[in-house]
């Protein structure tokens, strides 16, 4: 790999399986130095493990609040700086809205809205001091188009849409770029009950013109432009990448 990451600090949430660990070996491939976070510490330190030279392991809740600026705290601590934010971690439990309680939409929207929210804010102090800054939201398909049976996650991957866009016209002016990666299907746990079925597979696949459900490695090289410095005036963008499914009529 080369190395247009070198030097560059990123922290990535839920980096321990799917699409942040993905994320995260990505950039240490190309010569970041990642602080991966998420709730499964086991699967942060096999991930951490894999490269201990690039990735350190942080397991934390980010449903705590008070949790979340002392994060990045610890990214500064032990890097000096931090360059790259990506707000991968979410949560999408499905429901039949009329019965969905509302601690549930609570939960959902701690880990998905309220969570980037905090780590923007606290990044945002070093990137504003600094000079520039790197955030990286990861939304989903369903924040662009709404999805029946999970109204709760799709309202709150339209607030992450509305949120890059809007936090990246303020902090233009400080050099900082946020943008964000909207997934389709892609082959990670939130999708096993479809990928252990073959005839839920069957349906799900036949709605995408690609006819194949993405691979999480298939974002990386998008989220390593958006890391680097060559997309310095890429700002306040949604990237769909769903095999053409949102653009069919």
């Amino acid at each position: 790999m080369t190395g247009e990451l070198e030097g560059r600090v990123a922290l990535v949430t839920g980096a321990g399986r799917g699409i942040g660990a993905a994320i995260a070996r990505g950039f240490a491939e190309r010569g970041a130095l990642v602080v991966g976070a998420a709730r499964s510490k086991d699967q942060l330190e096999e991930l951490a493990a894999e490269d201990p030279e690039h990735i350190f392991a942080a397991a934390v809740d980010l449903r705590d609040e008070a949790s979340l600026s002392g994060l990045v705290d610890l990214v500064v601590e032990r890097h000096g700086r931090i360059d790259v934010l990506v707000n991968n971690a979410g949560v999408a439990p499905a429901a039949d809205f009329v019965h969905e309680p509302v601690q549930q939409w609570r939960d959902t929207l701690a880990v998905n809205v309220i969570a980037p929210m905090a780590l923007a804010q606290a990044a945002g102090r070093h990137f504003i001091a600094q000079g520039g800054g790197k955030i990286i939201n990861i939304a989903s398909t369903t924040g662009v188009r709404g999805k029946p049976g999970l109204v709760g996650y799709s309202a709150s991957k339209g607030a992450v849409l509305r949120f890059t866009e809007s936090l990246a016209a303020e902090w233009a002016r400080h050099g900082v770029q946020v943008n964000c990666i909207a997934p389709g299907a892609f082959g990670t746990d939130a999708q096993r009950a479809v990928l252990e079925s073959p005839d839920l597979l069957a349906r799900r696949v036949r709605r995408i013109p690609a006819r194949r459900m993405g691979e999480v490695s298939e974002l990386v090289p998008l989220a390593c432009l958006l890391a680097a410095p060559g997309s310095d005036f890429i700002n306040g963008s949604v990237f769909v990448v769903d095999g053409g499914e949102s653009g069919k009529l």
